[in-house]
């Protein structure tokens, strides 16, 4: 599987959840967090796939993909962990967890791998 396939909806997500967080409590660190970087995951996602539309890897997208799920990993398990709170912290921190595992697991396998030409 293609990392792309995986981040925008991720990039979404999280950009869906920070606009639900700002309606329902008025959380402007939920709106600006979230959206900020579901938007910055959907630039890398889409960076991504242009590279490999054109047979490439796009390495710094995935290093981007890479930095910014570990760092949502590493703030909302810190959240988690101060308020117990499995919503939003606890689901954005476990997911997160998986996306900078995947992450890792694509540097570490080369990327994306490119089918083979067709003759």
């Amino acid at each position: 599987m293609h990392d792309f396939c995986f981040t925008i909806p991720y990039g979404l997500l999280l950009v869906a959840g920070g606009v639900i967080g700002y309606l329902k409590k008025g959380s402007l660190a939920s709106l600006v967090g979230g959206v900020g970087t579901g938007l910055l995951l959907i630039l890398a996602g889409y960076l991504s796939l242009r590279a490999f539309e054109k047979r490439t890897n796009s390495y710094f997208a995935l290093v981007l993909e890479t930095v910014t799920a570990a760092v949502l990993t590493w703030v909302m398990g810190q959240r988690y962990y101060q308020t117990s709170k499995i919503m939003p912290a606890g689901i954005v921190a476990g997911i997160s967890a998986l996306m900078t595992g995947f992450y890792l697991y694509k540097i570490a396998t080369g990327g994306n791998h490119i089918p083979a030409k067709a003759e």
